[in-house]
């Protein structure tokens, strides 16, 4: 099933259509999105490498973590670094979002990081950030008709500093670039609202939900008794993906999340 969806994402969307689009939600109870989005990313990045997806770069929207931590992730994944300067680029969002560290910034990063990345000082404004993941990801792959995809670490983080109807506007904004194949995000479900939620899914192609295995067990006192009942709930998650086709009907795929975890290592 995780197979299927990185495939969807390898082969982007066909001429004239909006890029293929993935939300990946977890919660509180089972806060295994993380997982997922860097089990999609390295996937997607092994096949613009091998040559095998439809796109030539990938552009990496960096909120929750530093451009250091996605170095370090792909070389734990044998993706060869020393070519990535020719096909990936992290938008650090995560330094500097406010532009209130300036120069001092450049210590808190890694030479090889640093090398791949560029800073995005005002998070605040998403026509700016629009503008600059458009002209790093065509740093990429040129002028020409090849194309890119996006990953997003957070939206949830985007919508502490901006407006719903601003968030929803650039990612539609995104999907919709001629020069986009693909793009992906995580979402913290229970941090907003559904009104909020149901717009993202919406403008979505995919929807990806980790989900907890026994919903009554989240929030119990940990004791000993009910220890072990924690640890199955968390190994024993279900993940959901919904797949909107073109000819609008869904199909669902549910899996044990425990397997899926397995398959990421």
């Amino acid at each position: 099933m995780a197979d299927t969806i990185c495939r969807t994402l390898r082969d982007g969307g066909l001429e004239g259509e909006h890029a293929p689009a993935l939300t990946i939600k977890d919660s509180k109870a089972s806060p295994f999105g993380f997982d997922v989005f860097n089990y999609v990313l390295t996937q997607l990045s092994n096949y613009i490498l091998a040559g095998k997806s439809q796109s030539r770069g990938l552009v990496v929207v960096a909120y929750s973590r530093s451009p250091s931590f996605y170095v370090d992730l792909l070389k734990r994944r044998g993706i060869d670094i020393a070519s990535s300067h020719d096909w990936i680029h992290i938008l650090d969002c995560y330094t500097d979002p406010l532009g209130w560290k300036n120069w001092l910034i450049d210590k808190d990063i890694s030479q090889e990081a640093s090398s791949l990345s560029s800073f995005c000082q005002d998070v605040r404004n998403l026509d700016k950030l629009y503008s600059l993941i458009i002209e790093q990801g065509k740093g990429l792959i040129g002028q020409g008709k090849d194309r890119f995809s996006i990953a997003i670490d957070s939206v949830s983080e985007m919508v502490r500093h901006a407006s719903i109807s601003s968030v929803a506007g650039i990612l539609s904004n995104l999907r919709s670039h001629d020069q986009v194949s693909s793009i992906f995000w995580l979402l913290h479900s229970d941090l907003h609202e559904i009104k909020f939620t149901s717009v993202l899914e919406y403008l979505s192609s995919m929807v990806a939900s980790v989900e907890p295995f026994n919903q009554a067990a989240f929030g119990q006192r940990v004791d000993l008794e009910n220890l072990s009942m924690l640890e199955q709930n968390f190994r024993k998650g279900k993940f959901h993906v919904r797949f909107k086709r073109r000819n609008g009907r869904v199909r669902v795929m549910a899996s044990n999340l425990h397997q899926f975890c397995l398959k990421m290592k």
